[in-house]
């Protein structure tokens, strides 16, 4: 069954080198493990949408909750799909750069983008205008 997990966490001790390894570790074990998605850091938070079969990402989600890089880990938004969002990337990364301030602020609900504060469909809505509206990092 494929699902769709939309997860925050807030970061901790986290150096750029840090991001960097993330986010390669991330693209070759979803790799192989199936699973796509995006990643969103801003205001020290990560947003990350992880899409791929249910046990597989249950998996994921649950090394994620025991790396000491993240805090205050909460699920924001869980479903069934029929199809993959991010069928082509194992895991795209995307910053609120200036590029993508607008972006970022469209969707807050105050001055600071906050994914705690977004309503689950706010969240789908964000992440849909990602795919082909942002600057992506590599």
């Amino acid at each position: 069954m494929l699902i769709r997990l939309i997860y925050a966490s807030r970061a901790r001790n986290l150096g750029p080198m840090d991001v960097k390894d993330i986010l390669e570790s991330s693209r070759r074990n979803n790799a192989a493990a199936g699973v796509t998605g995006a990643l969103c850091i801003s205001n020290g938070i990560f947003l990350q949408c992880l899409e791929g079969d249910r046990m597989v990402v249950n998996t994921l989600y649950h090394r994620i909750l025991k790396d000491s890089r993240h805090q205050d880990p909460a699920i924001l938004d869980f479903q069934d799909i029929a199809c993959r969002d991010f069928g082509t990337w194992n895991m795209g990364l995307v910053s609120a750069v200036e590029d993508n301030r607008a972006l970022f602020l469209k969707y807050a609900s105050g001055p600071q983008f906050d994914p705690y504060q977004m309503r689950p469909e706010t969240l789908r809505a964000f992440f849909a205008e990602l795919i082909g509206n942002t600057r992506w990092l590599s």
